[in-house]
């Protein structure tokens, strides 16, 4: 009897450990509901603010300036890194191959066959494109250069090549005609190279005034022309092709521009644009001789300033048209 009465004593300790038990079960999910409760508050403040760091960004107006003049070439490229891999000979290779077969071409078939010159540029652009970009041209190179599209260091590099590459080709060239000359199979009065004669020397047979100014201002506005083909051309980059035509037809126009202006306005017939201070510089200013400094001066100072100043102001400008132009449009320069 003693037992049984036991038994029966411990049935309602078991019962009223039961709800202890429940109690324990409903705080614990009580105390798991809080830090949800928490858990989402705090992600509901983390997202606000930055919804609210979004707007203040997004307010603020970009400073237009600021990103017209951004770099827009490699940052890591400087002359302590330019030589560390092969790609930039290469490149340099490029532009003297290019630009002295465009000495070549020009040396041969003259400034006044602009038809000839689309062909031959074409297949130049195309054979160099994919090595440096087929700048080809001082002009642009500063163009490139003052736009930020290109590093300094590239820049000096590539004008450098782009002179060496015009006085290689103009020494292929003058090789061939002095051996017609020593072989007696050619006449100097008879043949002769295409010269580039000095826009101070140019005057009209009638007042006599000078045409300085006027062949200074035809290589500054065929110099723009090719600038801002060559700058809109940089959009269709991954076509080679693509680019290499609308480069041609940029000079074509420039040249056939050039050929009617002396043609039609101006009355000369001579080679009085070139539309490239390389070659300028190779064939109508290195070979320049005088019998002191200042006569040097005095003959130099007119042909750099129609042939180099003016159209490295005008592949200046040429760039700046057409990045102004293309941010207008909504056109990322980077790209």
């Amino acid at each position: 009897m003693a037992t049984t009465k036991a038994k029966k004593a411990k049935k309602p300790s078991a019962a009223k450990s039961k709800p202890s038990a429940s109690k324990s079960k409903a705080s614990s999910a009580a105390k798991v509901k809080k830090a949800e409760l928490v858990a989402a508050k705090t992600t509901a403040k983390k997202t606000e603010s930055k919804k609210e760091e979004v707007k203040v960004i997004t307010s603020k107006k970009p400073n237009v300036v600021r990103e017209f003049f951004s770099r827009k070439f490699d940052a890591s490229e400087n002359i302590l890194t330019i030589f560390k891999s092969g790609k930039i000979f290469g490149a340099l290779i490029g532009e003297i191959v290019g630009v002295m077969l465009i000495t070549m071409v020009v040396l041969t078939l003259g400034l006044f066959n602009p038809l000839y010159l689309i062909f031959a540029y074409l297949g130049i652009t195309l054979l160099v494109f994919r090595l440096s970009g087929a700048n080809l041209n001082p002009f642009i190179t500063v163009g490139m250069l003052a736009s930020r599209r290109m590093s300094a260091i590239r820049g000096v590099l590539y004008i450098i090549a782009q002179i060496l590459g015009a006085w290689l080709g103009f020494m292929v060239v003058n090789g061939f005609y002095q051996a017609g000359l020593n072989t007696g199979m050619i006449e100097a009065s008879t043949a002769a190279l295409p010269t580039l004669t000095p826009a101070s020397e140019i005057a009209t047979t009638t007042e006599g005034t000078s045409l300085f100014w006027p062949i200074v201002m035809l290589e500054f506005v065929g110099a723009i022309i090719i600038s801002f083909v060559y700058a809109r051309a940089l959009s269709y980059k991954k076509s080679a092709f693509t680019f290499s035509a609308l480069v041609a037809g940029g000079v074509f126009l420039a040249m056939l521009f050039s050929v009617v202006v002396c043609s039609n306005f101006l009355y000369v017939n001579n080679n009085v644009f070139v539309l490239n201070p390389a070659v300028a510089f190779v064939y109508g200013l290195f070979p320049s001789s005088a019998e002191g400094f200042d006569a040097l001066m005095q003959a130099l100072m007119p042909m750099l300033v129609t042939y180099v100043v003016f159209p490295v102001l005008g592949g200046i400008l040429g760039f700046y048209a057409s990045d102004i132009a293309g941010k207008l449009s909504g056109e990322d320069l980077k790209a």
